[in-house]
């Protein structure tokens, strides 16, 4: 592998995201794809399952809510510091249904410190907005990648 301090910014997105979706069993098991990375930004799909579904037959908000909170996790760890959820909120707007191809494309708002606030929009494939997220995020000055330096 490159050394961190010699990757462009996207090199290093994707070193990142590879280090992160290696051990990210819970984003892998409920069956996400990792679709986009770029610095500050991340698109993941999943496919909403029967076991997704609430009493109602739509999706469970608990899985839209860790579609977003995933794709957030991918976006704001894209520059070899390790970060973490601070806060994060969701507003359902639309009900998903069994069998719809969810996407959650996250981009980062702000970036200051240690602290970070990005947006994530949920959407079918028709283009219908499910959800909308935001995330704060915490910096914890450590490197995510291993054996490197965190750029903070």
């Amino acid at each position: 592998m490159k050394d961190a301090r010699d990757m462009t910014a996207q090199e290093l997105a994707e070193a990142c995201a590879r280090e992160m979706w290696n051990s990210d069993s819970a984003s892998q098991r409920l069956g996400m794809v990792l679709k986009h990375i770029a610095p500050g930004e991340a698109t993941l799909g999943m496919v909403l399952s029967e076991q997704m579904t609430n009493g109602h037959g739509n999706a469970h908000g608990g899985y839209l809510f860790t579609l977003a909170d995933s794709a957030f996790a991918f976006a704001c760890n894209t520059y070899n510091e390790m970060t973490v959820a601070q806060h994060c909120s969701v507003t359902y707007i639309t009900p998903g249904a069994l069998g719809d191809q969810l996407t959650a494309t996250a981009r980062e708002i702000s970036r200051k410190g240690r602290s970070g606030i990005y947006d994530v929009t949920i959407t079918r494939e028709d283009g219908t907005v499910i959800a909308e997220f935001r995330g704060h995020s915490r910096t914890l000055s450590r490197p995510l990648l291993p054996g490197t330096r965190a750029e903070g």
